[in-house]
């Protein structure tokens, strides 16, 4: 299958070169492009796309709050070039499949695709380091509905930055059960992507 993908930026030149880097690809085609928030979420309730790569900072409606209002119907993935806290956390917690700066290269870009038609969630080296030192330093609360010991299995697992397939392959069953049991810890955690689960392990010291 192809993976459907729209693109937002507000620079023509990071529309055009990152379509070039996409529709380059066997499994991908860019369907549309927008410079703009609203003009991002106008396209992607028409065209439907898979996966929209969206910059944070837009003319009208910021990359942000596209998030938001488009998560819950297709996988957003932030591609900008400002590396700040504030942008990563309401990202993710918006519901975000992905936080990439632009300067990550045409690799990460394509695979941060590949991760989020996964069910996966990519984030840029340099974000993830600075991001898990900080989770030490705020601990979780109490779950009111505990992880089984196979939930808190795969939540280290996930926290250690391990894809389906290999977390199936580790614990040996198969990646849907897999997918199964992250959508159970999900809703226990009340995050919304596994990047929330690996906040929750680091957080609680499941993982140090």
């Amino acid at each position: 299958m192809t993976t459907r993908i729209l693109i937002a930026d507000d620079q023509e030149d990071v529309r055009i070169g990152f379509r070039l880097i996409l529709d380059a690809q066997p499994d991908m085609t860019v369907v549309g492009a927008a410079a703009d928030g609203a003009r991002a979420v106008e396209l992607a309730r028409l065209l439907r796309p898979d996966v929209l790569l969206a910059d944070v900072r837009m003319p009208g409606l910021d990359g942000l709050e596209v998030t938001r209002r488009l998560a819950a119907e297709t996988r957003v993935i932030i591609v900008t070039t400002f590396d700040l806290d504030e942008y990563v956390h309401t990202a993710l917690r918006e519901g975000a499949c992905g936080f990439l700066l632009k300067r990550s290269g045409p690799a990460l870009l394509v695979e941060a695709v590949r991760a989020a038609m996964a069910g996966d969630t990519l984030i840029s080296p340099q974000v993830t380091v600075r991001l898990l030192r900080s989770l030490t330093h705020r601990p979780a609360p109490p779950l009111e509905d505990p992880l089984t010991a196979r939930e808190l299995e795969i939540a280290r697992l996930v926290a250690r930055g391990h894809t389906n397939a290999h977390i199936a392959a580790e614990l040996t069953i198969s990646s849907g059960t897999v997918k199964t049991h992250i959508a159970h810890i999900q809703r226990k955690l009340g995050t919304a992507n596994r990047v929330g689960i690996a906040a929750w392990a680091w957080s609680s010291g499941q993982v140090t």
